[in-house]
């Protein structure tokens, strides 16, 4: 395919990006369900131990990726990126439909609690592929000069998931009561969630494949081949996401707990507050992209971690306020410093992997990290927060994880000019 030239059309793009609007809606409908399904599945007169057990299924959940990494890295290098996305969206549909019709500890005791974990590990490996594979598709048939801005609109899809994934709760949490959301009420937004699969699934049935390169040892697995030839890249992709993930689950997942349990506010009104940030991180998306293909990656990819230092204490703070304006401003600064994070991480990991282990390396990457660093974050802000008695143990591990990427952003014109790329603005 000519650089100058891109399959894609409006239709392509909507389609491949759409199982990540599922993906994330799901697993934010669980993360702001957390303290009902805790209730649920694991019922304990200590509160949070029985929220910590619901945070370490969110956790579990992302533990199995790096074994869908291996099954969709294959897939995608060796089959195709359309069969990896039909699967891999079929496969988390299903475990929404399954969640909603689930019973509960109550109905059926212990079973209940075991069958939602094997659940979130059947989703957990079915998404590893989900939103690599779909950035992988898009950029790889993006022309050149549109790349930051085509690999923008997954992260995009994946805001506007978790803003359904906050609002339908909120929707519900509104018009039902809480005997209501209790009873049955939880059980609509994942039933929603299998729809949404339905629906990506069959615009997914127009894709065009990308045309696979050659690989020079077809007898060794690219899964094999990542971890034996490329560990350090792996590892490098690894330590450029870890801010975009930890923030994400600190100011999205924990803090929205947070507010619901401890800080006096309604779980409406934190989920309402959550929501309006999901929209302005959405709409600011698209202008990473584009000011990244103008600039380069590296710049726009600093100024955000730049951002997050100097804010992340202040915006903190203002979280722990009683009022609702405070409280949104907080997680409004947050929301902006890491957004560009999200909007460009699957392009930078597209362009700097090699071409015919590109699936493979940069599921690897990404899953490896989300497993490690970002379904475990709740679970770790709550245990530090309860340790120390710091409610500022979470600003810490952001601050650690931001200081950790910077030298990678750095590196950044470095690892795309060994793929042959080049970044804008960049000697290299």
């Amino acid at each position: 395919m000519s650089d100058k030239k891109s399959k894609l059309t409006p239709k392509a793009i909507l389609a491949a990006s759409s199982g990540n609007v599922l993906e994330w809606y799901d697993f934010t409908v669980y993360g702001f369900l957390a303290p009902t399904l805790a209730t649920l599945f694991f019922p304990s007169e200590d509160k949070l131990a029985a929220l910590l057990s619901a945070f370490a299924v969110l956790a579990v959940g992302y533990a199995a990726r790096p074994i869908g990494s291996v099954i969709f890295g294959h897939i995608g290098d060796r089959v195709g990126r359309k069969t990896a996305l039909m699967i891999s969206v079929l496969l988390m549909g299903g475990g929404s439909f399954s969640i909603a019709a689930l019973p509960t500890y109550d109905q059926i005791g212990l079973s209940a609690a075991l069958l939602l974990v094997a659940i979130r590990i059947v989703q957990g490996i079915s998404v590893a592929g989900e939103y690599t594979a779909s950035g992988v598709l898009l950029v790889e048939q993006s022309r050149e000069g549109r790349k930051a801005m085509t690999g923008a609109w997954v992260a995009f899809a994946m805001m506007w998931g978790c803003v359904l994934g906050s609002a339908v709760p909120a929707g519900f949490s509104s018009l039902l009561s809480a005997e209501q959301m209790s009873d049955w009420g939880w059980r609509v937004p994942f039933a929603i969630g299998g729809v949404v699969a339905i629906f990506s699934a069959i615009l997914r049935l127009s894709l065009t494949e990308t045309a696979r390169p050659k690989d020079p040892d077809e007898k060794t697995s690219p899964i094999l081949q990542s971890l034996r030839y490329h560990p350090a890249l792996i590892g490098q992709m690894v330590l450029l996401l870890i801010p975009t993930a930890v923030i994400y689950f600190v100011i999205y997942v924990y803090a929205v707990s947070y507010l619901s349990s401890e800080a006096g506010f309604t779980a409406s009104q934190a989920l309402d507050i959550t929501t309006i940030n999901l929209i302005v991180m959405a709409l600011f998306v698209p202008v990473c992209g584009i000011a990244a293909d103008r600039f380069g990656l590296r710049p726009v990819f600093l100024a955000g971690a730049i951002a997050t230092l100097v804010l992340v204490g202040p915006c903190w703070w203002l979280m722990h306020r009683t009022d609702t304006v405070s409280v949104f401003a907080g997680q409004l600064g947050l929301t902006l410093s890491s957004t560009a994070g999200w909007a460009l991480s699957v392009t930078a990991l597209t362009l700097t992997a090699p071409a015919h282990l590109r699936c493979s390396v940069v599921a690897l990457g990404y899953n490896i990290c989300m497993a490690v660093f970002g379904g475990t974050t709740p679970v770790v802000a709550t245990y530090l927060v309860n340790r120390t008695g710091d409610d500022y143990a979470p600003v810490y591990y952001i601050v650690i994880a931001t200081l950790i990427s910077i030298p990678v952003i750095w590196r950044l014109p470095k690892l795309l000019s060994r793929a042959g790329h080049f970044e804008r603005g960049a000697n290299t």
